[in-house]
This record gives C-alpha cells, structure tokens and sequence, in this order.
C-alpha cells in the first residue's frame, strides 16, 4: 500500500495499462518531455520511448483526429486535452466522430480511446480554464464519461477506460491534484458505471462528483454533529450511471442532495433527479435538492470563485435548512 498524490496516480494508472498491452500510447501536448502541464505524466517517457509517448503540437483537433486514427486502426491511445475547456474547439472530433462510428459501421469499427483531461475549478484559473463539462459529456450518446474523486479510482477507473472498447472521456480534477490517498500495491482494475458509498447514512442521500466528494464528506461529518446522518455517494461515471446504487439510498434515506460543480442548467444531478423522480418518487421525504454553481462564468478572483462553487459550509447549510423545513 502506497500513498499517492493524485496526479502521480494518473502517471501511476497510465503506466499499468502501457506495461500490459504494447498497444497503448500516450499523446498530447507536453506529455513526453515536461511530464505535462499538470505533472500527471512524469516518468512516462523515460519508461516507454518516444514511440508510445508523444509531444504534440498544440492543436486539439490534432491530437484527436491522430488519436482516433489510430484507435481505428488498432492502438488503444490515451490521448490529453490539457484543459477540458478546450474540448469546445475539438468537439465536433468527440461528438460526431468518436460517439457515432461504431454505431455508424455497425460495429466493425471501435474506438478503444481515451481523453484525458484536466477539468473543474478551485484553483483560480478564471472562467476559460476553470470549467467542470461533464454535463456536456453527458448528453453525447456514444461516449462514457468518468470523473474519479480519490488516487485508488484514478489507477483503477483509467484501467477500465483503457480497456474499454468504446471512447471514454476521463476528467481529472485539477484541484484534487495534490490530494493524497492510499493505494494498494500490485494491478488495479474498476468497474465503469459503478458508484461508491463513501459514508453510511440513515437520514439523506448525498450525491456528489470529483471534487464536491471531499467536500460532500466534510459536510456530512458537521451534519452528524448536528443529528443529521447522510449517506454521501461517490457517483464516478457518469456514463454508464449506475442509478441502482443510488435509487437503493433513497429508498433508505427518504432524501436525495446532489452537489454540482457544473453550472446549474442542465447539470447531471437534474438528470439523477429526474431518475429518482420516476422510479422512487414514493420513497421519498421531500423534494429532490440541487446544490451547484449558479449559471455564470467563473470568477477568477479568489472569494467570488468561492462564493459560487459549492462549499462545505454551503453544503452544510442547505441540506440542514432543508431538513428542518
């Protein structure tokens, strides 16, 4: 057992699958020689050549057009998008191109393919660079959509998505780089479209994603102080969306809080309540609550970007208001 930050566990998850399959290699921009933007790709180089780990020049479209190239002709590339808002200027790559061709030649042609990318806010980087689109993501038939909150899930989540026949888009948490977490020695492989209970709980069900999990969790720990005992589930995927866990909390809650850092309108926790609303809707205690980023661009300075993402004490006074009421 190790313990690892969470950017060396991407370096860590990406190393596993490249020493098991020859298959797979690594693009993007600065992942070779500078170990990446964010360090998540130090080493690799050094371990696995220039062949499997290649320097691109800073073209998004570039790098997922030469990425699903080779997906479609038998590599399993791992390709970076340094940003994840900058997927707005290669999107048409994603969504009408990696979702829809295995669907559109019946299935003789996958795209074994992984993006990786830095996504979500905290860390003061203004409203370009800061953005959380797993929302986007979501709405694309064709593609899985990841986002893992702890280093064990990113080593285990990123086997899955490598192995997966399918393109998965991986978004790691910039502000969760630093975290740290036990990981256990030896392979490491997950499950897509399965979600974690993190915390037990009898009184609420809280839903949360990437970075709102710690966050979630600290909340949770006030609450119990205060007589309010919430289960907090580590959603993870996305896509597939494994809804069961979830639905069964309800069941043994009689309330649903989901925390977004996605930006109110359309967020994926108004389709989780959508979800509970028609298959659990006599479970429940009250109405399904949405904790999450108002509908704005993010600040860039440092007290407004926290005023609008969810924080632990936000967390804390909605779902305790809520409860009372």
């Amino acid at each position: 057992m190790a313990q690892l930050t969470y950017r060396d566990a991407v370096a860590r998850g990406i190393a596993q699958e490249m020493r098991r399959d020859e298959r797979v290699v690594l693009v993007g921009e600065d992942v070779a020689g500078s170990g990446g933007v964010f360090k998540t790709t130090v080493g690799l180089l050094d371990q696995f050549g220039p062949r499997r780990v290649i320097d691109t020049p800073i073209s998004e479209q570039a790098i997922l057009g030469a990425a699903m190239g080779a997906a479609m002709t038998g590599l399993r590339p791992i390709a970076e998008i340094m940003f994840s808002d900058f997927f707005a200027v290669c999107w048409d790559l994603v969504v009408n191109q990696m979702a829809k061709t295995r669907y559109m030649t019946n299935g003789q042609v996958t795209i074994p393919l992984v993006v990786k990318s830095g996504n979500g806010g905290a860390l003061r980087f203004g409203a370009q660079h800061s953005q959380s689109i797993e929302n986007w993501a979501m709405a694309v038939p064709g593609i899985k959509v990841v986002t893992p909150s702890c280093p064990e899930d990113v080593v285990g989540l990123m086997a899955a998505s490598v192995r997966s026949d399918d393109p998965v888009l991986f978004f790691e948490h910039k502000g969760l780089y630093a975290s740290k977490g036990e990981v256990p020695d030896g392979v490491i492989e997950d499950v897509l479209g399965t979600a974690k209970v993190r915390r037990s709980g009898d009184d609420a069900t809280i839903a949360a994603l990437g970075l709102m999990v710690p966050r979630a969790l600290a909340a949770a720990e006030q609450l119990a102080e205060r007589g309010i005992s919430c289960e907090v589930i580590d959603v993870r995927s996305l896509i597939p969306l494994d809804a069961k866990t979830i639905l069964e909390s309800v069941g043994r809650t009689g309330r649903l809080f989901t925390v977004e850092e996605n930006p109110r309108a359309l967020g994926w926790g108004a389709e989780i309540a959508s979800i509970v609303s028609d298959e659990a809707f006599w479970d429940l205690d009250g109405p399904v609550m949405r904790i999450t980023t108002p509908h704005v661009p993010l600040p860039s300075a440092d007290s407004l970007e926290d005023l609008v993402i969810p924080s632990v004490d936000r967390i804390v006074t909605d779902i305790e208001k809520a409860m009372q009421a």
